[in-house]
């Protein structure tokens, strides 16, 4: 039993061999039409086996030949491409050439995986391959399957290297430094917008200047005033800038539907990490709401060092649920938790007019008391309906619906406008950069 597990449970045979042997079956039929032939066919199987035995006694004679691992991250970005690498050392004699069948966890559904490769003798080769995973959660990678043939190419032997690991598919942290730069910069110039600075009358104190006329007498600092000889000098402040940021995702069933592979709750996951990082660079602090028929996670706003891996590990596993969101729950939630004057960035979406005619009130209500952003996703797939050309009664009557459908998108946006509500509507595939200019145009604004 030990032998067959040995030298052969892990035997194949390539293409090659089986055409070399259907061409030798040929060459036999004929050779009972001639003495010759038949003579050209004993020794051509004879030369045929000799070979495979030697193929064979050369890929066994190495007990470990083949040496490989599979280098993965502990963690994956959701949406992104993430390299993931296989390094394979050749401790045969010869380039031996490789087929790397690597099993991948099931969420990605590849059942052709297939790497071709050649290795030389006595080196290491790193092999690099590319995975973008659509959900998050636990990924399970399994074992990697390695055949190995010699230049004969008769005999192929198999390497199973057990490289089972378990890793985790976070929310797309790898557009955290991509947006970094767009933080630290004030450019808004797709907006219009330019950043103004005023004086405010805030704890948070800036400089000691001069006193000029039309300044405020009690910002006199004395003691300073007494140094400088008589000249008064005025303690200068600026409003204070670290306010409160709160991204709130619903994950009722609005939120299930797919796009381009992810859900919109995805989508919106990614959007709050990004926004949260930005805030947090920019002196705000940063909190997250979720919920549906009921409230999920509640993280306080903070700036601490640690808040994005708080952020990023209580986004990690929310799921969307299948009945309508909560929107009085929410409300509750917001008037008692959220007690200080915060931006609130709703994450949701509406398919209809009267669906968003029943939750307004609620959200009227956050609006009174913090400054409301709701961001909601077009239907792209409606847009490409409307510009479908027509070509009979029933094209002309789906794209006709479909322009209702789509009008009525923007209806919402004005019946959220004129109750004073900030509305972003967006593909979901422009959401973190739509949610994030429209984020640091209300900072450059002092509106928040």
């Amino acid at each position: 039993m030990k032998f067959f597990r040995q030298y052969l449970h892990s035997l194949f045979f390539s293409k090659r061999f089986y055409r070399v042997f259907a061409g030798l079956i040929v060459l036999f039929v004929f050779a009972y039409l001639s003495q010759v032939l038949f003579i050209i066919a004993r020794i051509a199987a004879l030369v045929f086996f000799i070979l495979v035995i030697i193929d064979y006694i050369v890929l066994y004679a190495n007990r470990n030949g083949i040496k490989a691992e599979r280098i993965v991250a502990d963690r994956l970005s959701n949406g992104d491409v993430n390299r993931i690498s296989i390094v394979i050392s050749n401790d045969y004699t010869f380039r031996a050439a490789v087929k790397i069948i690597d099993e991948l966890p099931v969420q990605f559904q590849k059942r052709d995986f297939l790497i071709r490769d050649t290795v030389a003798s006595g080196t290491e080769k790193t092999i690099t391959y590319t995975l973008k995973p659509v959900e998050r959660g636990e990924y399970t990678f399994f074992d990697l399957n390695i055949y190995v043939t010699t230049p004969l190419n008769q005999v192929v032997r198999r390497y199973i290297i057990p490289s089972q690991r378990v890793v985790k598919v976070y929310p797309s942290y790898f557009s955290l430094k991509k947006y970094d730069l767009l933080a630290y910069s004030n450019n808004l110039s797709e907006s219009g917008n330019r950043r103004i600075r005023k004086i405010g009358q805030s704890v948070e104190f800036e400089q000691i200047r001069e006193y000029v006329t039309g300044d405020d007498i009690r910002t006199i600092n004395w003691k300073a005033t007494a140094r400088k000889g008589g000249q008064h000098m005025v303690n200068n402040y600026m409003d204070e800038r670290s306010q409160q940021v709160y991204c709130i995702i619903d994950k009722g069933r609005v939120m299930k539907m797919p796009f381009k592979g992810m859900t919109l709750l995805d989508y919106a996951i990614n959007a709050t990490l990004v926004l949260s990082r930005v805030a947090l660079l920019k002196q705000d602090r940063a909190g997250l709401v979720t919920f549906s028929d009921t409230i999920g996670q509640v993280l306080p706003a903070e700036r601490h060092a640690s808040q994005m891996n708080t952020i990023l590990e209580a986004l990690y596993d929310q799921k969307t649920a299948f009945g309508e969101s909560d929107y009085e729950k929410l409300y509750a939630l917001v008037r008692t938790r959220i007690t200080q004057r915060s931006l609130v960035v709703l994450f949701t979406n509406f398919e209809s007019l009267t669906g968003l005619q029943r939750q307004l009130p609620y959200i009227r209500s956050i609006a009174k008391t913090h400054l409301v952003l709701v961001v909601f996703f077009e239907n792209t797939e409606l847009r490409q309906l409307t510009e479908t050309p027509v070509d009979d009664i029933e094209s002309l009557y789906v794209r006709t619906i479909a322009g209702k459908f789509a009008h009525e998108k923007l209806l919402m946006v004005k019946e959220l406008q004129q109750h004073g509500i900030f509305t972003i509507l967006t593909a979901p595939e422009h959401l973190t950069i739509n949610t994030v200019n429209k984020y640091l145009e209300l900072k450059a604004r002092q509106a928040i």
